[in-house]
């Protein structure tokens, strides 16, 4: 029987200050603060334009006509089940996924050259590279554009990788800094790993041309430089799915190495169903088997295996002719909506006079405009008008619909000028 002094001793134990009580409250994750601020506000006219989500003229959420009808066949499909994948993914998945990135006739899978794992999505696909990299790669010095994705810079990190940058956004023509960019990756050590979006970057909506993107190979290949590629928009840029991916094939087709990492979350709006890719290319068959039985060794402590729905509904689809039809057609009224709404917020701050040059909105690509406000003309039209975005200036213009174009137009407007409209 436990005696009166140790229940004394455990009470006032329990009743101590916790163990982790020096635990620092972290910041908040922008883009989501972004998020809760806007549920929060009782506003009937508040417009949500920061995290990056491609909503009906109604700003309701958007769900593929195609998707919809997957999802039902697999429903109906009593052979399905809810067994455990292996380590890496589903198998067809896997093929059908790099296939879509480079291509069916690829040197590089008809020699099996590739290995490639389901993973979580972009972000889950790209902290694996990061971890396989930290492992097994000499070079542990990564470079990012200057600005990127505000998530990137945490893959490396939390896998131990030092991060550098390179220029790439020109503020003041809100472009590509190209010489700046091949500047600073001609300064890079061999070997290091430079860090690319494939098409659509985020936050700038700024792409280089195929043009450049071949000056920035031979770079590349030149510095014996490692390329990895955030694929998260393949298909966004111009509603073709292989004109969005020549700049990774440009760099597969030359023989060389590079990692790609995909995501289905934009491209058929399967945000919450996480579903990616990280592919590896080798350069030979043996290589590629040694790879893929060292990712498995870092996903099996992560996560174990990949979730198996989502990589269904992306199956069904990608295998299916009809249905790639019926998605390929859905994307590029997608994109075409995107494109006229640009147009359609150009002529709006136009029309108004408001100051400054605006037609970068019209050169900008993708879902993405860096509109060139400032953080307190941000903040200003949240305050005053109740519209909520990223504090560098990023637009989700796939967030906007013709109904609410003419709104950001006032607001925009007013954080120039300082009238209110």
């Amino acid at each position: 029987m436990e005696s009166l002094s140790t229940k004394e001793a455990t009470s006032k134990d329990c009743n101590g200050d916790s163990v982790f009580e020096n635990v620092v409250r972290a910041p908040d994750v922008p883009v989501y603060a972004v998020m809760v601020a806007y549920s929060k506000d009782p506003s009937p006219v508040k417009l949500n334009l920061g995290i990056g989500v491609y909503r009906t003229e109604d700003g309701k959420p958007h769900v593929l006509n195609v998707v919809r009808r997957v999802e039902k066949l697999l429903l109906d499909d009593v052979s399905a089940t809810k067994e455990y994948l292996p380590i890496t993914g589903m198998a067809e998945f896997n093929k059908l996924s790099s296939q879509l990135v480079f291509g069916a006739d690829s040197p590089a899978m008809k020699e099996n050259r590739v290995t490639t794992v389901q993973c979580l999505a972009g972000c889950g696909s790209l902290r694996t590279g990061a971890d396989f990299l930290a492992k097994h790669y000499h070079q542990h010095t990564v470079y990012l554009s200057q600005p990127t994705y505000g998530n990137h810079p945490n893959f490396f990190l939390a896998a131990g990788l030092a991060l550098k940058t390179y220029r790439y956004y020109d503020p003041i023509t809100r472009g590509l800094d190209f010489q700046g960019m091949l500047d600073d990756l001609g300064s890079a050590p061999s070997g290091a790993i430079v860090l690319f979006q494939a098409c659509s970057h985020n936050p700038t909506g700024v792409d280089p041309t195929l043009h450049q993107w071949e000056q920035i190979r031979q770079l590349v290949r030149s510095k014996g430089l490692l390329p990895f590629f955030d694929n998260a928009y393949q298909g966004i840029v111009s509603g073709s799915l292989d004109m969005d991916a020549q700049s990774v094939r440009m760099f597969v087709t030359d023989g060389g190495e590079c990692l790609v990492a995909h995501s289905y979350s934009k491209i058929m709006g399967l945000y919450g169903e996480r579903v990616g890719a990280l592919s590896i290319v080798c350069k030979t068959a043996d290589v590629a088997k040694r790879v893929e039985s060292q990712l498995k060794l870092v996903i099996r402590p992560m996560y174990s295996n990949p979730p198996i729905h989502g990589a269904a509904i992306v199956t069904a689809i990608l295998k299916d002719r009809e249905m790639f039809d019926e998605w390929t057609v859905e994307l590029k009224a997608m994109i075409d909506r995107i494109i006229h709404l640009r147009k359609q917020l150009y002529d709006a701050l136009r029309d108004r006079g408001t100051p400054g040059d605006w037609s970068h909105i019209m050169k900008q690509v993708g879902m993405y405009t860096f509109s060139g406000l400032n953080t307190e003309q941000v903040a200003f039209m949240t305050k005053e008008y109740h519209i909520y975005m990223s504090s560098d200036g990023r637009i989700n213009m796939a967030g906007l619909s013709a109904k609410t174009v003419p709104y950001l137009a006032d607001a925009i407007h007013s954080a120039v000028t300082g009238i209110i409209l």
